[in-house]
């Protein structure tokens, strides 16, 4: 038997495959609002970083432009918080008529409660053709609570 033993994969990385969209190529990023230290090409790009925080509580909105209309196949959500027990909710959307109307992928809840549950990892497997906008609408605090929304990271493929 030949074997040999190999670093497990951290679970905050996404396994090789195909690589990722370069969203910061391909798309132009809106954003209701954002924290100087925490800007949205963090939560964007492959590197380790430690993404994008609103600079406001409530509901807020990020939201890529395409260049070219998109085929997505993958769609790969990190929201991670520490500090807030709180529900989030959040709404991802896709446009393919440059943002007239949007179709929903998925609505979904999460409850943030350290120590146990403070990161909330969503890979969704979808079959999108010609994508011109893609939305996250997230709402920070189901209560109405001063949380902020943050995004550790969000990659497509």
């Amino acid at each position: 038997m030949r074997k040999r033993q190999i670093s497990p994969t951290p679970p905050s990385i996404q396994p090789s495959g195909q690589a990722w969209l370069d969203v910061e190529r391909t798309a132009l990023v809106e954003v209701t609002s954002e924290e100087n230290d925490y800007p949205i090409e963090s939560a964007l790009q492959e590197t380790e970083n430690h993404g994008w925080r609103a600079a406001n509580p409530g509901t807020q909105t990020i939201r890529l432009i395409f260049d070219e209309p998109q085929k997505l196949r993958c769609i790969w959500l990190v929201f991670e918080d520490s500090e807030n027990a709180r529900t989030q909710e959040f709404v991802l959307r896709w446009s393919s008529d440059n943002g007239n109307s949007f179709r929903e992928i998925v609505r979904q809840q999460w409850n943030f409660s350290s120590p146990d549950s403070v990161r909330e990892i969503e890979d969704y497997a979808v079959e999108l053709s010609a994508v011109t906008a893609l939305e996250l609408v997230i709402v920070p605090d189901k209560s109405g609570g001063a949380a902020r929304a943050s995004l550790a990271s969000l990659r497509l493929r």
